[in-house]
């Protein structure tokens, strides 16, 4: 009888890394910037309508891993017209900074960061795989956004027969 030694390698160390502290500032930090949202949205709003600024249409497409704003339009009414130089404060957080960051952005500027944290929002990831694509409106009289979203997807269907 020959002896053989084990194929398989020793156990990992338990892990040092403590996940629930990590989780849990992650939590923390998502909950500070949803907390900024509200604010943001207040200054944009009274910026645009300080502008004449009706409403602002949004389009963004993405799949494979690539997304982005194709768009970014503003009315007022029925008449297309040009974003004014006008900037206007926008709370942040930065990932080495604990402190609120207040940043001055153009108009154009704040709607597209919104754009992208409210996608990141309800459908992070809307970019991978078959992608979707969709229109923001901001309608700066209602004080309301809204999201027209349509994902992609690849279907399959089985048929089978016996003849």
């Amino acid at each position: 009888m020959t002896q053989t030694e084990p194929t398989l390698a020793a156990p990992l160390r338990p892990s040092t890394v403590d996940f629930g502290a990590i989780l849990a500032a992650h939590a923390e930090r998502e909950a500070r910037t949803l907390a900024l949202r509200p604010g943001n949205k207040d200054r944009l709003f009274d910026g645009l309508m300080a502008a004449g600024i009706t409403h602002v249409t949004v389009t963004f497409d993405g799949a494979g891993d690539s997304g982005q704003i194709e768009s970014i339009g503003a009315w007022a009414g029925e008449t297309a017209v040009d974003f004014p130089a006008t900037e206007i404060p926008y709370a942040a957080l930065t990932w080495d900074d604990p402190e609120v960051e207040m940043r001055q952005l153009s108009l154009e500027d704040v709607v597209e960061q919104l754009a992208y944290d409210f996608l990141s929002d309800t459908h992070g990831g809307w970019e991978n795989n078959d992608g979707a694509w969709g229109e923001f409106c901001f309608d700066a009289a209602a004080r309301c956004i809204h999201l027209e979203f349509n994902e992609r997807f690849t279907s399959s269907e089985l048929y089978t027969h016996d003849f």
